[in-house]
């Protein structure tokens, strides 16, 4: 076995542990979706700084180890930079992005899932921000499986704007869409657009069917604002995310 891949299995046990104790409560929704062997775009929400822990929990119940797509800056990072790359994680330099894409492009030729965040920083509306091009490029050049994936709850336990939380039982909704499969001639815009409909509408039924509701008025915050919530609209949201940008830079959004 590789080196990183029980530097992996022994991370996923760590973290295993961690939501145990935590007593988080997991729903994990459509995990037969996930391919058990060969390659695959893993496509996930974006919502909060643990989404790719909370998705890979979910690979594990088909024996899968995601490698992820992350920021420069994480794999900078004293101590968590050694565990990234021992992962076989991906590194993304914003300035060289090409680099990023042929990297992911050897992952999948390998036959590894790929873990994509398309809207590439943290939604603070917790609603879809428009899509980047690569995890629908991905699946359109090597023809390969690109699977949706929406994870709800894991926002109250920490993300932007100083939200943070160790309250136990929190749950976590973990739900995977059927796999999308490019059609002939399917341009990447296209199916990048099909993504982003069958994204929304899980997000949608994750909201809808969640357990819990805000305990109070300032707990609403987790909640969108089409919601009952008080996240920010989609365009205010985007106005924060460019005052965060020139503020303190993207460095761990």
């Amino acid at each position: 076995m590789p080196g990183s891949d029980r530097t992996y299995k022994v991370v996923n046990r760590v973290f295993a542990i961690v939501f145990a104790v935590m007593g988080y409560r997991f729903d994990v929704r459509g995990a037969e979706h996930i391919p058990a062997s060969g390659p695959g775009i893993l496509a996930g929400n974006h919502i909060g700084f643990l989404d790719f822990t909370f998705i890979g929990y979910a690979a594990r119940e088909r024996d899968r180890l995601v490698r992820f797509m992350a920021k420069q800056s994480v794999f900078d990072t004293r101590g968590a930079g050694w565990f990234m790359r021992r992962m076989r994680h991906i590194p993304v330099d914003r300035r060289e992005g090409w680099r990023a894409y042929r990297h992911g492009l050897r992952m999948i030729d390998e036959g590894q899932l790929v873990g994509v965040f398309p809207e590439a920083t943290i939604s603070r509306s917790w609603l879809l921000k428009p899509f980047k091009r690569g995890a629908a490029g991905f699946s359109v050049s090597r023809q390969v499986p690109l699977v949706p994936v929406i994870v709800w709850g894991g926002h109250r336990i920490y993300t932007v704007d100083g939200h943070r939380s160790l309250r136990r039982r929190v749950p976590i909704t973990v739900s995977i869409g059927e796999p999308l499969l490019p059609g002939d001639r399917e341009t990447i815009d296209e199916l990048s657009a099909r993504l982003h409909v069958a994204m929304e509408a899980l997000l949608d039924e994750a909201i809808d069917t969640y357990p819990e509701k805000p305990r109070n008025d300032a707990d609403r915050w987790w909640l969108p604002h089409d919601r009952g919530g008080t996240a920010p609209d989609v365009e205010t949201a985007a106005v924060l995310d460019r005052e965060a940008v020139a503020r303190i830079g993207d460095t761990f959004e």
